[in-house]
């Protein structure tokens, strides 16, 4: 266990002799060792693995029950060198002149519990019913003696290990229609242990990684599996032996090898993402329950020495990206679909068949402009009637100013330029400000300007104003208050920055072609700028986004583990640290973060009067949907834990 709340598993799938106790009990121990050595908290052994899952008829003689129990009584006199490790092992017992198929949990030199298995099948090459006897989760628990000593028996046990809450279940207990995990994790159990025996038959290792995954998202709890895998008798079937970690849904560890003699996954499982997940989600209590849990407390010891580096998961730079490749076509094309449908809906509703679209040349604009070309292919609308409006301005470039006029005219909607300069010496003149002191006033009356000509023109031709800013710039309030923050549908509010740029670079390689594609490329590769600062004397972007805020890699880094998953300053730090390794500082990641707070927290104001716009990944800043903040609530607690780290 660590300060940060992860608790490290892992699933061992030791080589098996069938019958050989002793033979077994030793890969067992080798196994264990070396979880040990890796700082295990928890570490699962296939069903029945002190024995073999294939021994038949073998389990009805005494010498084999024997055996297994001596095998019990090695290891847990072995279990006195792991110290706080759990080892959960599966053996056939015998209780009360009755066998049954179990999970036994052995932490320090004691047998903690013993967890036999609910439904036993009875099917196919599979006839446990022959020779175990079934548990009941809603019986109460009762006691077993293993080698004259007494320990908990029952389906209903709950093992509490500091933050791990661990529930045992066994095999096909998981593939039934309410399996025993489910009553457990409804019980506070956010670790399923899993000790299994599933034969390899063509096309099933997806099924069990799809059930495994679907149980650990359901339940919101980390799942570890450990099933049967080399020597296993092969008399009828081949066992392919499975070591798998899954954490709501997503695989951190995974071994599946049938040629492998011992096999041994680790992750750490992230209890405090668990726990924030079942408390923004009401509905995971709401079943009632008729069963009675027996709580058994383990000891445990905090390692608040873990370095970022030796944590064992991945940590993406880019959480609103998938890692997996296979899943990012699909993926960039539903975001596309989500605001084509949203616009869409928008449109139908308001009766308008017209959408302006402010056009700088920079990312943002230029996601919008795709989205509003793709909503009236959808509708059969003439692209004519969206009105991309260029208003070139003090700091326009001329890099960015080229490609919005191409992007344009190439794409064949309505170009139209309405140049800002004289209409905001006119308003500086007004209100008697200074056009050579380049301060807040300076800025903003150039984007309340251009706001004013979108609305004004939409107005005009009986339109809507298409917003363009992303959901990066609304937690940060990168957005000048009623000029660009403000629009008739917020079409990108949903759309992180790193998102943004990933959607365009995407779109130019799998849908656009010639000029479009070539411009889509280079609007990618050009710096982020509200180009509200003149430009240098050769017409190069002078104000960069990035240099004054931070960058967005960061900034989205930040945003996704706040509102996601709700951690602390210094967890989004020691994650930040794995993440970004080898491209930014400790420093730098520091600075920047402390910057996030701060802004995150005074900028609320903005946020809360948002116009609409579509959600369209795992978090939005809506005050009517995923976040509703006070405007002046204060980040003291935030700001100060930054300055601690």
């Amino acid at each position: 266990m660590n300060k940060y709340g992860y608790i490290r598993v892992a699933a061992g799938v030791p080589k098996v002799n069938v019958a050989d106790c002793e033979a077994n009990t030793h890969e067992i121990i080798n196994l264990a060792q070396k979880a040990y050595c890796q700082k295990a908290d928890v570490i699962v052994f296939p069903e029945l693995a002190v024995t073999a899952y294939t021994c038949g008829d073998l389990f009805t003689l005494s010498t084999l029950i024997q055996a297994a129990e001596s095998s019990i009584e090695r290891i847990r006199t072995e279990s006195f060198n792991w110290h706080d490790m759990l080892i959960v092992v599966g053996a056939p017992l015998k209780k009360s002149d009755k066998l049954y198929n179990c999970a036994v949990a052995i932490q320090n030199g004691n047998i903690v519990g013993v967890v036999p298995k609910t439904h036993l099948p009875n099917y196919g090459e599979f006839y446990e019913m022959r020779w175990f006897c079934p548990a009941k989760i809603e019986e109460s628990s009762k006691e077993i003696t293993i080698a004259g000593i007494s320990a908990p028996f029952g389906a209903n046990l709950l093992f509490h290990k500091g933050s791990a809450k661990i529930g045992i279940e066994i095999c096909e207990d998981l593939w039934t229609p309410i399996p025993p995990s489910s009553y457990l994790a409804q019980c506070g159990a956010n670790l399923i242990l899993n000790l299994s025996a599933s034969d390899e038959v063509a096309g099933k290792h997806d099924y069990l990684l799809n059930l495994i995954s679907q149980q650990s998202a359901r339940c919101r709890v980390g799942y570890v599996y450990s099933s049967c895998g080399f020597g296993e008798s092969t008399t009828d079937m081949v066992f392919g032996g499975n070591a798998l970690v899954c954490e709501s849904g997503i695989f951190l560890a995974e071994s599946h090898d049938l040629f492998a003699t011992n096999q041994l996954s680790i992750a750490d499982i992230d209890a405090e993402s668990l726990s924030n997940e079942r408390i923004k989600t009401n509905t995971f209590m709401d079943l009632p329950l008729n069963i009675s849990i027996q709580k058994i407390e383990l000891s445990y010891s905090i390692d608040d020495q873990l370095q970022p580096k030796d944590l064992l998961r991945p940590i993406s730079p880019t959480p609103f990206i998938p890692s997996n490749a296979s899943n990012l076509n699909s993926r960039c094309q539903d975001i596309i679909n989500i605001q084509v449908a949203g616009l869409m809906r928008r449109l139908d509703f308001t009766k308008s068949t017209k959408i302006v679209v402010g056009i700088s040349g920079g990312l943002d604009s230029t996601l919008a402009l795709l989205i509003a070309v793709e909503t009236l292919d959808k509708l059969g609308y003439d692209r004519k009637n969206i009105y991309g409006i260029t208003m070139p301005g003090f700091g326009t470039s001329d890099r960015t100013y080229k490609n919005a006029v191409k992007l344009i005219n190439e794409l064949g909607v309505t170009f139209k330029e309405i140049p800002i300069r004289e209409a905001v010496i006119q308003h500086f003149s007004d209100i008697h400000a200074d056009i050579e002191n380049h301060d807040v006033t300076y800025e903003n009356s150039q984007a309340r300007e251009r706001t004013q000509i979108l609305m004004d023109y939409a107005n005009k031709i009986g339109g809507m104003v298409l917003g363009t800013g992303d959901l990066s710039e609304l937690a940060l309030g990168w957005a000048t208050y009623n000029g660009d923050h403000m629009s008739m549908y917020g079409v990108n509010s949903g759309v992180p920055k790193t998102l943004v740029r990933y959607l365009v670079k995407w779109y130019a390689n799998t849908i656009a072609q010639g000029i479009v594609k070539e411009t889509l490329l280079d609007i990618v590769e050009t710096p982020i700028s509200p180009e509200l600062i003149p430009t240098t004397d050769d017409g190069k972007i002078q104000q960069k986004t990035e240099d004054l805020v931070g960058p967005y890699e960061l900034h989205d880094f930040f945003l996704y583990y706040l509102v996601a998953q709700g951690y602390a300053p210094s967890k989004i730090y020691f994650l930040a640290r794995k993440a970004f390794a080898g491209t930014f500082s400790d420093d730098v990641i520091k600075k920047w973060l402390k910057v996030f707070f701060k802004r995150f927290f005074s900028q609320q104001f903005k946020r809360s009067c948002l116009p609409d716009g579509p959600k369209v990944e795992t978090i939005s800043l809506s005050p009517r949907g995923d976040w509703r903040m006070p405007s002046d609530a204060s980040a003291t607690l935030w700001l100060k834990e930054c300055d601690n780290l």
